[in-house]
């Protein structure tokens, strides 16, 4: 349901690209055009009155008693006990749809002329008998509608004066809200509105929208609704049992759809943290939804539920990269990993191979040919759980797909599992790709499981790494952050913001022609800023030239902190339908992420190249710019800015 100002009517809509902008500053600005707060009533047992007979009212009728309300049809037409014939030959007579509902008891239909009282006297004793909302389904200007214009306007007056939602077909200005043209598959409803545009482009969009989803996907969101629900009520019986508050306690990443991903579930989870043990499989779960294909989310089944399930024991129980109790089950050594004594049984002699290829940042284009070439012949697939949907939909529908269950304390468990899961399908002959994101070598631990597979016993010609397009240098790009903008910046460093074992590495000093691209940041991006920001006590040398200057001088060289007004930009999901882009500075980006929530995968560039394209305005924290162009669009736009994805 969209709610609309009933003042006036909304001026046409303009031209405007793809990328949507976002705000947050100390100032008000006015929307270039009208839109509406979009809500999804919850209606079971109100009231709704329906004035008309013509088929739209019968339409609304099933529509309310598909949300469990009770719909009340007054009209002067009258209706019989049976259903009409479905072609009257008397324009008098009611829908045969509106008297097949009557006839069923489903609807009730007071044969009269409405009365002004009636918004008032047939609603719910809770509410003193005042209607929920009023459905008009013939618009002024019909000549078959059971109201005249007048008495039309004057009942959309009388509703909006005492604030009763109604609805006239086809007249925006006499709404005080709109029906979205929705697609239903079980839970999952999606609605579009063109807020008074032009509803049959609104089904178009509806359709293909619908579409482009996956069969079976409202099933999916069922299982997955249930599988949240059992969790959620096991991690509340043990509150109860260790007389916890259950009122305090995050037990999930709640149910509100306006809300995305919160930024605390990606927060860095390191070893012995008895708290993130106990929301593990929560965090699972969650990551599962916001990563995995939606066309892999529609085949889960019930067995798949309870497997997972089974896997990761509640309550701080299990391994996984060893952050499990005395309690655990002891680890399984991997087939070919070294035991602890160094040795390990010889393979048999390979058959099979492994490939490590890179993806890019997100975009299928962006895929090297080798790659799509490896995708396309591999027996078997072992993705990152951040490949996006659009480059694991090219696989083959006959190859499986293996996606990794790494999530914020579960890294080592997962990356285990998948080593091993390759090993087994190369000892068994087949191809195995292991598909990563970005460059295997720039943070992907690519070379580590290159090592591993070398201890392992399988020879080196057996194993190769395709390389990638690392988001490092190019999210920058879609971002329109030239890193080596001549007279502002002459070095890129590529950095981590979280070592091994969650460990907090040594920030680089801050120089003015220096550009620094964080990768594996936001999750801690708080203690960051403040290693970037705030002297340590380890700070007793720096990586600049004038610093090792001094040194060779024998001075007391210490890092040279990063000013909280540096420039800075935090790129998500880039080149990818959803790419989102906040620009701000070090003081205000942590809050900048709190506030806006969080869309993995992404990275944090830092410096002056931030505002080489970019001129902030005065009085704003940060801008939020939401959404990729892709990459024809210039074939498309004519000439602009020549960037790719630039806002």
């Amino acid at each position: 349901m969209a709610s609309s100002s009933p003042s006036s009517t909304p001026p046409p809509p303009t031209a405007t690209a793809t990328t949507t902008t976002t705000t947050t500053t100390t100032t008000t600005t006015t929307p270039k055009y009208h839109t509406s707060l979009l809500t999804a009533q919850h209606c079971t047992g109100h009231v709704h009155l329906i004035l008309g007979s013509n088929p739209l009212a019968a339409a609304r009728a099933s529509s309310s008693l598909a949300a469990g309300a009770k719909p009340i049809l007054i009209s002067p037409v009258p209706s019989s006990e049976t259903p009409p014939d479905p072609s009257p030959s008397s324009q008098h007579q009611l829908h045969y749809s509106l008297a097949s509902l009557i006839a069923s008891g489903s609807l009730t239909h007071l044969s009269r002329p409405f009365a002004d009282s009636d918004l008032f006297a047939l609603g719910r004793e809770e509410v003193d008998g005042v209607v929920d909302a009023v459905f008009i389904t013939a618009p002024p200007a019909s000549a078959s509608s059971d109201l005249d214009a007048r008495q039309i306007r004057h009942v959309s007056a009388l509703c909006r004066r005492h604030r009763i939602p109604v609805n006239v077909v086809d007249s925006p200005e006499l709404c005080s809200f709109s029906l979205l043209s929705v697609h239903a598959d079980g839970p999952l409803q999606i609605g579009v509105t063109t807020n008074g545009r032009g509803c049959k482009l609104a089904g178009r969009i509806r359709r293909e929208v619908a579409a482009a989803l996956p069969l079976g996907l409202g099933a999916a969101v069922e299982r997955l609704g249930e599988m949240r629900r059992k969790l959620v009520q096991e991690q509340q019986q043990q509150q109860q049992q260790q007389h916890q508050d259950a009122s305090t306690a995050e037990v999930d990443e709640g149910v509100d759809d306006s809300i995305d991903q919160p930024a605390h579930l990606n927060k860095l989870v390191l070893q012995g943290d008895a708290e993130a043990e106990k929301t593990r499989r929560m965090r699972w779960l969650t990551q599962v939804c916001e990563y995995w294909p939606l066309r892999r989310l529609a085949g889960v089944t019930e067995e798949d539920v309870e497997a997972v399930l089974r896997s990761y024991p509640g309550g701080g129980g299990g391994g996984g990269g060893g952050n499990g109790n005395s309690n655990a089950e002891p680890a399984r050594q991997l087939p070919g990993v070294p035991s602890p004594s160094g040795a390990f049984a010889p393979l048999p002699p390979p058959a099979g191979r492994i490939i490590l290829a890179g993806s890019g940042p997100g975009h299928p284009d962006l895929l090297t040919r080798a790659t799509y070439r490896a995708m396309q012949t591999a027996d078997v697939i072992l993705a990152d759980k951040l490949v996006p949907a659009g480059v694991l939909d090219l696989v083959p529908r006959r190859t499986p797909v293996t996606i990794a269950r790494k999530f914020p304390g579960n890294a080592d468990r997962a990356q285990d599992e998948l080593l091993a899961a390759a090993l087994a399908a190369y000892r068994a002959g087949r191809t195995v790709l292991r598909l990563k994101q970005g460059d295997p070598f720039v943070y992907g631990r690519g070379g580590e499981e290159v090592a591993f597979f070398r201890a392992s016993g399988v020879p080196d010609d057996r194993v190769a790494v395709l390389p990638g397009l690392t988001s490092a240098l190019s999210a920058p790009l879609f971002a329109g952050v030239p890193p080596t903008q001549r007279d502002v910046a002459d070095q890129v460093l590529v950095c981590t913001g979280t070592g091994k074992k969650g460990a907090a590495p040594r920030p680089p000093g801050y120089r003015e022609s220096r550009t620094v691209v964080f990768l594996m940041a936001l999750h801690r991006i708080e203690g960051l800023v403040k290693e970037l920001t705030q002297a340590a006590a380890e700070d007793d040398g720096d990586d600049g030239d004038e610093e090792e200057e001094k040194e060779k001088e024998g001075k007391a060289a210490r890092r040279r902190l990063w000013p909280l007004t540096t420039p800075c930009a935090v790129i998500e999901r880039a080149s990818c339908p959803d790419q989102r882009v906040i620009r701000t500075t070090l003081r205000f980006v942590a809050e900048a992420i709190e506030k806006e929530g969080s869309r993995p995968p992404g990275l944090l560039v830092v410096g002056r190249a931030c505002e080489a394209l970019y001129a902030p305005e005065k009085g704003r924290s940060w801008v939020v710019e939401d959404g990729f162009k892709g990459l024809d669009w210039g074939v498309e736009a004519g000439p602009s800015m020549g960037v790719a994805g630039m806002a």
